[in-house]
């Protein structure tokens, strides 16, 4: 069983950028697909970023596509999401997800398709 927590939130001004770290134990990290999801008050919690196993596919949210990426270091045991020209829409709390698959190229944007979760890291944009 995997455990995550994540790191990284805080309070940025809108077209600024925040770096948020999701670090992974109790498992073997590289057998698990990793997504990023975030919650706004009010809101349900929605698909922001995934990414495979090994990195090589990733999937994004049509509202963060092309500002924000995901990358893993699976010899870190950790996955980043790398956010950039934060809008106030951005403002939520992000979570990371595991999700124990045996195909090596899957992204699933499904948030019921995650076995493991952590317990958000807060991200606020003011304007």
């Amino acid at each position: 069983q995997v455990q995550l927590v994540e790191a990284g939130g805080g309070l940025v001004q809108v077209g600024g950028s925040l770096r948020l770290s999701c670090a992974a134990s109790g498992g073997t990290f590289s057998l698990y697909q990793i997504g990023w999801f975030r919650q706004a008050p009010g809101k349900e919690r929605e698909f922001v970023a995934a990414i495979s196993r090994s990195g090589g596919a990733t999937s994004y949210a049509p509202s963060v596509k092309g500002r924000f990426t995901i990358s893993r270091d699976n010899a870190k045991n950790a996955v980043y999401l790398q956010m950039n020209s934060l809008e106030t829409a951005d403002t939520a709390l992000y979570y990371c997800a595991a999700r124990s698959t045996a195909y090596g190229s899957a992204v699933s944007t499904r948030q019921n398709n995650y076995n493991y979760w952590g317990q958000g890291t807060q991200v606020t944009v003011s304007s």
